[in-house]
């Protein structure tokens, strides 16, 4: 109360600013070459600095501050200069504060703070909240007896404000646009013309009032007149995967790709125009309950898999989960006797993981070499897999579930397969870290093989990303990055390297459209499935 400011910048946050601090009984100073917003500023109470006239803003400030220097400079303008922060270091009394909500240069003068023991802060949008997933994503909050303001609590407080008239809008507003010109209102953001508050109409908001954004689709392209037996495919998911691997290999495997749903829409339009979808739709249930659609294809975030496995199921689909199957032995337990049901009654159809290595053509030619060896294998994957950063979402135990469930579960699925027996026992090592995704995996199989899994996510990228070695009968097999397979010791093996690295990826989704078209057993047994899920969550528990 009483305080003397200085607002630096007058467009729309530096105006908004300005009736913040008259709300708050401040005596405001604005700064700004724009005439018209001067005068608004001083509608709003403030007094101002036409500073295109060449009025000194140092003499002024003084002036205004009764010759103290100012309490506080909030710099609103946009800028890469420095020089708004020379002068409001300038302008402030001893231990005044400067905050920067806008861009300016910060090539601060250590004089202009040392002397005057100046406070300096860049204030992160909205307040405490912003930017943290717990709060944003998650809700959850801050207890308001340790945390007063935070992100939601300020913008209850702005809409209080609006709602009595301490803040007014209306002149700030300088542009109107029917939301069907959208893009004329970005023109004019991101050109010359002068502007402030832009905003944009609906032409009937009240007929939209009670529909859900998600119950929307676009048709992209006609309904094909003749499917010439290809399975229809809909496709949750349209993210960097789905986009770049998954439904590229769903494309060359035969299928007819209908629908695509993203949750945010945008993802799923791209895509959709990209691959020849026929429509896409930010409603999963649409795709979820089309008779049209034999397979459903999931490649949401791992929290989402365990739910939508389970309504396809119900629904009567075939199912294409990219790993993990689920996240915890719940959700399994849950899935494993729906899908039993289904069997039971006669009506179950492929299930399909999207555990692709087992696919490699390498693999595949391993598994044929080991058939021909009764005695027990003894295998070594190492995986050079990398650091993730903390926050990303697959290290997020509710959300991604951690790297061990969402991709070691690959290793374990392809050591599986190379042994052609059960898992019997399982035991996990973790190494001591913050992210606690660097860990070493023994499994012993029902035939006497063993197997290690080294998941290390503490390497170098120079170093191979994943090595295989079999170790059987006196001979070894060894397989770089699905690339190059070598033998030791083994008759009529000399090597063998592909032009290109294949994870399988390909022959993996080409073998779910088969089963489809044909109504064969899946690729992947589903006890196996089963398996090497429960075997993965137990491993990520054990930490």
């Amino acid at each position: 109360l009483g305080e003397a400011v200085v607002v630096t910048g007058l467009g729309l946050i530096g105006l908004l600013t300005v009736q913040l601090l008259r709300s708050h009984g401040c005596r405001v100073l604005g700064l700004d070459f724009d005439t018209d917003r001067l005068e608004i500023a001083r509608r709003f109470g403030a007094e101002t600095v036409d500073l295109s006239a060449g009025a000194d803003p140092l003499a002024a400030a003084q002036a205004f501050s009764r010759g103290r220097g100012v309490d506080a400079v909030i710099v609103t303008a946009a800028t890469k200069s420095s020089e708004p922060m020379h002068q409001a270091a300038q302008m402030c009394r001893k231990r005044g504060r400067i905050v920067l909500v806008g861009v300016a240069g910060l090539e601060l003068s250590r004089d202009d703070f040392y002397e005057k023991e100046l406070t300096f802060q860049v204030s992160c949008s909205y307040g405490p909240g912003r930017y943290d997933p717990n709060y944003e994503d998650k809700g959850q909050d801050y207890p308001a007896s340790f945390v007063r303001w935070t992100e939601q609590r300020n913008f209850e407080a702005v809409l209080d404000m609006l709602a009595v008239g301490q803040l007014d809008v209306g002149p700030l507003i300088s542009h109107r646009f029917a939301i069907t010109d959208a893009e004329a209102a970005y023109a004019v953001v991101t050109g010359t013309e002068p502007s402030l508050g832009i905003l944009l109409e609906h032409p009937d908001a009240a007929a939209y009032a009670n529909l859900s954004p998600r119950q929307r689709k676009i048709q992209i392209k006609p309904n094909p007149l003749k499917h010439d037996g290809k399975p229809t495919i809909g496709i949750i998911g349209a993210g960097n995967y789905a986009s770049g691997v998954l439904i590229p290999a769903l494309h060359a495997a035969g299928a007819r790709l209908k629908s695509v749903a993203s949750s945010a829409g945008v993802s799923g339009l791209v895509v959709g125009r990209k691959f020849g979808f026929e429509e896409t739709t930010t409603d999963a249930a649409h795709v979820l309950g089309d008779p049209e659609v034999d397979a459903l294809v999931i490649a949401t975030r791992h929290d989402t898999h365990a739910s939508f496995v389970l309504q396809a199921i119900e629904a009567g689909k075939s199912i294409f989960v990219e790993k993990p199957l689920c996240l915890m032995h719940e959700e399994l337990t849950a899935i494993e006797a729906a899908y039993v049901a289904k069997a039971e009654a006669g009506k179950a159809r492929p299930l399909m993981v999207g555990f692709n290595r087992r696919f490699a053509p390498h693999v595949r030619q391993i598994r044929a070499l080991l058939e021909e060896v009764s005695e027990p294998k003894a295998f070594t994957m190492t995986v050079n897999a990398g650091a993730v950063p903390l926050d990303h979402w697959t290290q997020d135990p509710q959300i991604g579930g951690g790297r061990i469930v969402g991709e070691a579960c690959h290793f374990i699925d392809l050591l599986r397969f190379l042994a052609g027996a059960p898992i019997e026992k399982a035991h996990a090592a973790f190494m001591q870290s913050r992210s606690g995704d660097t860990a070493s995996f023994n499994l012993t199989f029902a035939d006497g093989s063993i197997g290690t899994i080294h998941y290390y996510a503490n390497g170098n990228r120079s170093f191979p990303k994943e090595r295989l070695e079999v170790f059987c009968a006196g001979r070894v097999l060894q397989l770089d990055n699905f690339r190059r397979l070598k033998g030791f010791g083994w008759p009529g093996l000399r090597g063998s390297r592909l032009w290109r690295q294949d994870k399988g990826q390909h022959a993996c989704a080409r073998a779910f459209v088969e089963a489809v078209r044909e109504g064969g057993p899946p690729p992947i047994p589903f006890d196996q499935i089963i398996e090497v899920s429960r075997v993965s969550i137990k491993a990520a528990n054990s930490t």
